[in-house]
Formats: C-alpha cells, structure tokens, sequence
C-alpha cells in the first residue's frame, strides 16, 4: 500500500476534524490571543462625527471662491467643539480631531494661511471640497462587518474592538493539549544524562510551539518503555484533553508500543507519510481526544508538527478557514547551491532566503539535513520543499520555499 502525500495527509485530518461548538463570554482585556466565535457588526459609525484631519482653519470653499481672507467666528477643539453658526465670510479654528462645523465643507491646514493684524485669516491657496475632513463612516459604518467569526484576537484587532465601544466578545475555548514523550533512553532537559541517555528535546520543542498557539497544556513528562502504563497514560490524559500529542514511539522498533495502545482505544487514521524528514507520523482518534504522533527524530518532529499538527490545532480552535489554508504560504526562490534530493518522498530541507540585487528571491540550504541534526534550524528562516519525484536540485533552479511563520521565529 502506497503512503500518503502530506496534502492527501493534511485533507484526510481537517476533513475529519471538527470545528469548536461551545463559546464562552469574556471581557475584551482578557482576549488577547483567543479565537472569536461570532462576527462582529459595527454598532457605530467611525469616524462617529465629521472630524478635521489637520490642525488649521474649517472654511466653506465658495466662500474663498470669492474672498481669500475671512474673519474668524470661533475654535473647534477635540472634546470642545464650536456650537455656534459660522456665518458666510467666516472661519473657524479648528483642530486635529475636531468637529467640524455643519456650514464647513473643508479645511485649510494653517501652514497654507497667514494670519492678520485684525485677527482675520487670508488663505494662500483655493481648498478643494471635503479637504482634510474625515466624514462620518469614513472608516467604518455602522452595521458594516468589523470581524469575522475564527479572527484572532490580538494587538491589530483588539484596539479596533475597542474603538467601538465593545466591552466582551464571544471566544472559542483554549483547546486542552496533552503531552508526552516515550523512551527509555530519554531525559527531562536540565537533569544529568548517564551512558546512552538524550534529553528529551522533542517535547520542549513542542510545549513552546503549543504556547504560540495559545494552547492550554498538560505536560505528561516521559513514559518509559511498557505497554501497561501507555494504556493508563493515554486513557487519563484523553479523559480532560482535547488533543494528545506524543513524540517517538510511532516508528517499528519493539518497544514502540503507541499504535498497539491507540488500536486498544480508539482508531488509526493513517500511520506513515511519503515526506522527509516526518515519515513516522500517526494521526487517530481516542475515545474523547485527537491523537498525533510525532517521530522520535527532533527534526522529524518539528517538521510534522509545523506540516501537519499546526493546521488541524488551528481547525480545532476554531480558526477562519483561510488561516488554516494559508498558515505557510508558498513563495519562489531561486537556489544558490546544489541540493541533494533522491525520487520518492516530499523534502522539506531547511535554509535561509533573501532578495539579491536584481530583486530575486534566492535560497541556500543551511547544514547537513539529517533528521537528527537539530542546530541547522537555528540559521535558518525557511523550508525549501522539494516535490516527491524531483531529484537533485542545480544551482540556479526554481524551488519552492515556505518562510517561517511565528512558530519558529
């Protein structure tokens, strides 16, 4: 049976995975970084009142049509407009967010004026009309859309919310991530390795990642090697999670005891992927949770989890389709050093784009791209995708790049 492709992969999760259906209120200044789950329509017109978008002088422009200096009725200042009625041959001074006059129909900024000796104003220039007014609606009107439901909220959208007067918003709950690592020759980070050992980077990795994504995260440390507490692992952690997430254990060795488990308590999507690094990739279902697993390989492992686990946890929170579709865009690069690729599974080689003088995108692959070899992601800003079929890659080849997303700034 041939493997999966990571697109046939990536279709088969989201058509499986459900959108979020509960909701909860909350107060806007503790939304940061939370999924919107409804739309949310403009209760107000902004700007709410004809304002001045300079500090000068509100002006009918036929007036100046016909006298270019005119007396001065009165200010306008933010929060303390002019009330009364500027007359014909009248000004108003008016300043930067004001209201204007209902008889203006412009405003001159000052450096266009020179003021007399009488007090009265003359204008160096004939105003257009509607000049430097920001008319009501003008940003936004009433009734209009301001946010589509699955919208993050965060520093852009938050202080538009504001703007509006909108006190709470309905959200998406945090998704509930369980984690956890298997392997005997595994350590926690910080504690002394003996002879054999390797901390455990893979679910380091993976908390900071779940934590970009507002994840709500319960860390089940490191299982050793024993098929009885892999089923009481996973069977407690599916009880309050909604996702379980484990790296290693998916591959053919002996002790790998992760897909026996996931059989005993629920069922295998799919279990290998044509893509390298990450061809040891499970996707299933638990009783009460999603479950993906992740290689052991640290390489193998943040790459099928940016590729694959990063889509279906935006679908799960709730996330506007075009996010999810779009969480990696694409670009063209052009490569400045061979690459080595063999025929028969998608590379994802790490590297490091840039413009050159002629305005190109140019790619060079960063380190040894072993699935093993960690440090390479540290210089780089990129995956360089190579199709399944392709071969080895010449200088100045056309290549496919994918720019890290903030999950791996």
């Amino acid at each position: 049976m041939s493997l999966l492709n990571l697109e046939q992969a990536l279709a088969n999760m989201l058509d499986r995975l459900p959108l979020p259906t509960t909701q909860e209120q909350i107060s806007l200044d503790q939304s940061a970084n939370r999924i919107l789950a409804e739309d949310i329509f403009s209760p107000l017109n902004v700007p709410s009142f004809d304002n001045s978008a300079m500090d000068g002088y509100a002006v009918r422009v036929e007036d100046l049509a016909e006298n270019n200096t005119l007396t001065v009725a009165g200010k306008s200042f933010a929060g303390n407009p002019f009330t009364q009625t500027m007359a014909k041959g009248q000004c108003v001074r008016i300043m930067t967010g004001a209201k204007v006059p209902a008889e203006a129909n412009a405003v001159v900024m000052q450096e266009d004026t020179t003021v007399n000796a009488d007090g009265s104003v003359t204008f160096n220039c004939q105003p257009k009309l509607n000049q430097n007014i920001r008319r009501v609606g003008e940003d936004i009107k009433q009734g209009a859309l301001v946010l589509a439901k699955g919208s993050l909220l965060n520093v852009t959208t938050l202080p538009l919310l504001a703007s509006l007067g909108i006190a709470t918003v309905s959200v998406y709950p945090r998704l509930k991530v369980a984690i956890l690592s298997t392997g005997d020759e595994l350590v926690s980070v910080g504690k002394p390795l003996n002879e054999g050992q390797i901390y455990d980077t893979n679910r380091f990795a993976v908390r900071l990642m779940l934590e970009k994504l507002n994840c709500e995260i319960m860390d089940y440390g490191i299982l050793p090697d024993d098929p009885e507490l892999f089923e009481k692992t996973f069977t407690e952690a599916q009880r309050t999670a909604d996702v379980l997430i484990t790296s290693g254990g998916v591959s053919v060795g002996e002790a790998d005891f992760t897909k026996d488990v996931l059989e005993k308590l629920g069922e295998i999507g799919f279990w290998k992927i044509a893509m390298k690094p990450g061809k040891p990739f499970a996707f299933g279902r638990l009783e009460k949770s999603w479950f993906f697993g992740l290689p052991g390989n640290p390489v193998s492992a943040l790459v099928t989890f940016y590729q694959l686990v990063q889509p279906a946890l935006l679908k799960l929170a709730g996330n506007t389709p075009e996010k999810i579709a779009n969480f990696s865009p694409n670009l063209t690069a052009y490569t400045s050093e061979p690459l080595k690729k063999s025929v028969g599974r998608q590379d994802f080689q790490r590297g490091f784009f840039y413009e050159n003088e002629q305005g190109q995108l140019v790619v060079k692959p960063i380190g040894k791209q072993g699935s093993h070899i960690f440090s390479a992601f540290n210089e780089s800003n990129c995956f360089i995708v190579l199709e399944k079929d392709r071969g080895n890659v010449a200088v100045n080849e056309k290549v496919t790049i994918q720019p890290f997303n903030h999950l791996l700034k």
